[in-house]
């Protein structure tokens, strides 16, 4: 069976790249599986370029396959921001708490018709002969005045689906992962794939 590297050691992601790709017969390993691969710093200034920093990395140091994503939030009244730095918003030690309670207070004074955002991610897979492919997916959402829900993670508790009328963190996880910024990300690298691992 052919074999990816999946450059991440979160068993969530792990699981479920495996079920979407299980159809193509492909085996996927987490760099959980090689340990002797190290932190690789994110010093894009796009998602894009830290997907590729991530799998061109993995696909160097493993000789396979690699599929990486890289992934945040988009809030328009914040000029876009916190973007590429979702995860470390209010700073490099912060926890997802932090993050929320800075977010809600640069927007306290944001009308509800301008709390627009939305969760982009993007994914890159690459080979180790240099071949490349990236397609991104988003998940539009509208940042909310407080918290509600306890499912997901990172900014789920304080933004909302506009469609579904809900925080995200309210969201069964099979609902949430079928309107993902990330399963949209993969759906639409899979359109990619076929002509990427035949060489094409």
């Amino acid at each position: 069976m052919n074999t990816i590297v999946l450059a991440t050691r979160n068993q969530g992601k792990i699981r479920e790249l495996s079920v979407l790709l299980r159809p193509l017969g492909v085996e996927v390993r987490g760099l959980d599986q090689f340990p002797e691969i190290g932190e690789i710093p994110e010093t894009g200034e796009t998602f894009q370029e830290n997907a590729l920093i991530k799998a061109r990395a993995v696909a160097q140091l493993t000789g396979l396959v690699a599929v990486a994503d890289d992934s945040g939030i988009e809030v328009d009244a914040l000029d876009r921001r916190p973007g590429v730095y979702s995860a470390r918003y209010a700073g490099e030690e912060c926890d997802d708490k932090a993050n929320n309670e800075k977010m809600l207070r640069e927007m306290q004074d944001v009308p509800d018709e301008k709390r627009t955002a939305r969760y982009r991610c993007v994914m890159a897979a690459v080979a180790p002969d240099g071949r490349e492919i990236t397609a991104d997916g988003a998940y539009e959402v509208v940042v909310a005045h407080g918290y509600k829900g306890k499912g997901g993670f990172g900014y789920d508790v304080i933004v909302i689906d506009p469609e579904l009328g809900v925080h995200v963190a309210e969201l069964d996880a099979e609902v949430k992962n079928g309107r993902s910024h990330r399963a949209r990300a993969i759906a639409n690298l899979m359109k990619l794939w076929p002509d990427f691992w035949a060489g094409k």
